[in-house]
């Protein structure tokens, strides 16, 4: 238990590496081997588990907990992971939020994505402004957009397809680049 490195007494470290690089980043938790490792200037980050938002070194405000949630995140701010491997590619997306194994797993710059179950929005990269909530909704998506997936599978084959509602088992399974 310790404050990590740079001494500040508004951290709180717990784990081999926790917190290793810190420099000025200010009110951060990580508790767990290697969390928040990299952190230098970022503040008020949570990260508990193994390599919980390891690569971070300024982002601000995110939340991981998991193993491996957040861990390439690097510049990404106002982000929340709950579960193994939640938006473990994360960059620099801002405002996402995953909950459930693999959630936003694939995700580098997407922004304001809503992901809950498990491999929701999975493959996503870049896309933005999406809701996948279910097993594996919006699971093959790249880089759409705009699109509500709620329930098990659905819109479960789009890669491209933006501005798609689909409701239920299944829904819009097919559905690969169609639009509205």
């Amino acid at each position: 238990v310790g404050r990590g490195s740079g001494d500040l007494s508004t951290n709180t470290a717990v784990g081999n590496d926790a917190l290793n690089a810190n420099t000025s980043g200010a009110n951060n938790v990580a508790t767990g081997s290697f969390a928040l490792l990299q952190n230098t200037t970022g503040s008020s980050n949570t990260a508990c588990g193994r390599s919980a938002l390891d690569s971070n070194t300024t982002g601000n405000n995110n939340t991981a907990t998991g193993r491996d949630a957040l861990v390439l995140n690097t510049t990404g701010s106002n982000n929340t992971a709950n579960g193994y491997d939640c938006l473990r590619s994360n960059t620099t997306g801002n405002y996402n939020v995953a909950n459930g194994q693999n959630a936003l797993y694939a995700n580098t710059t997407g922004q304001r994505n809503t992901s809950n179950g498990y491999n929701a929005l999975y493959s996503n990269t870049t896309g933005s402004y999406n809701t996948a909530i279910g097993m594996q909704a919006l699971v093959n998506s790249t880089t759409a957009s705009q699109n509500t997936a709620t329930g098990y599978y659905s819109l479960g084959q789009n890669i491209t397809g933006s501005d798609n509602t689909a409701n239920g088992y299944s829904a819009l399974y097919n559905n690969t680049t169609g639009n509205e």
